[in-house]
C-alpha cells in the first residue's frame, strides 16, 4: 500500500499528525527540523513501505524505541482502513515523547497503545511484526527481538548504507534467518526482513 493508493481519510489522518509532529517539534525534538519539510517521503512513505512488506494480516505490530512515531503511528494510521495490525504497540521510555504518541493516537482515533519503558524491562510483546528505525545496530535490535517477537514473528528493521557490515557483526553473535528489500526511498539503504532469532 504506497501512500497514493490510500483513502481520503487516512490522507486526512497522516496530514494531522504531520500537523502535530511540527507543532510538538521545537519542544520536543521528535525529527530533525530539516526533515520536517519532506515528511512524506522522509518518514511518511519510509514508514509506509514496512506496511507492505509485512505478510498481512497482521494482529500484533510492535514498534520500539518509537519516538516520533515513525513507523509505528503511520503503521497504525494504515491500519485504521485495512484493520490489519489489529493493534499496534509503541514502546517508549522517554515520557515526553510518549505523551506526544498518545496524542496522535487519540486525535486520529487509532488502535495503538503506548508503552512508557525500556524495551529490555517491558514485558515480552510476543509481536507477529516487530519494528524499529534509527534505534539502535543489527546486534542490539536482534536482542530486542529475541525478547519481543512471537515464535514465528518476523522482524522488519530498517538499514542504511552499512548495513553489511552490520550483518557481519550480528551473524557472529546470533542465528537467525534473513531477507534483504531495497529501501523505495534511499538508493543506498535497505530493510532487513529477520526470523529465527537465537543465540548463536
Amino acid at each position: 500500500m504506497s501512500l497514493p493508493d490510500v483513502s481520503r481519510e487516512t490522507k486526512e489522518r497522516l496530514s494531522h499528525y504531520g500537523a502535530l509532529l511540527e507543532k510538538w517539534n521545537p519542544r520536543i525534538n521528535l525529527v530533525s527540523r530539516a526533515s520536517l519539510s519532506d515528511l512524506a517521503t522522509r518518514h511518511f512513505e519510509d514508514s509506509a513501505q514496512l506496511y507492505d512488506l509485512a505478510a498481512h494480516p497482521v494482529d500484533h505490530w510492535a514498534d520500539i524505541g518509537s519516538g516520533g512515531g515513525f513507523p509505528g503511528l503511520v503503521i497504525a494510521i494504515l491500519a485504521r482502513e485495512t484493520r490489519s495490525p489489529a493493534r499496534v504497540t509503541l514502546v517508549e521510555s522517554d515520557a515526553r515523547k510518549s505523551a506526544f504518541l498518545r496524542t496522535v493516537i487519540r486525535e486520529t482515533d487509532l488502535a495503538a497503545t503506548v508503552v512508557t519503558a525500556r524495551i529490555e524491562e517491558t514485558e515480552p510483546l510476543a509481536a507477529d511484526i516487530l519494528s524499529a528505525r534509527a534505534l539502535a545496530d543489527l546486534p542490539t535490535l536482534l536482542g530486542f527481538a529475541a525478547r519481543h517477537l512471537g515464535p514465528r514473528g518476523t522482524a522488519l528493521f530498517p538499514k542504511g548504507a552499512t548495513w553489511q557490515q552490520e550483518l557481519s557483526d550480528a551473524q557472529s553473535k546470533w542465528q537467525f534467518s534473513h531477507s534483504v528489500d531495497k529501501s523505495r526511498t534511499d538508493p543506498a539503504a535497505v530493510i532487513l526482513r529477520v526470523t529465527g532469532v537465537s543465540r548463536a
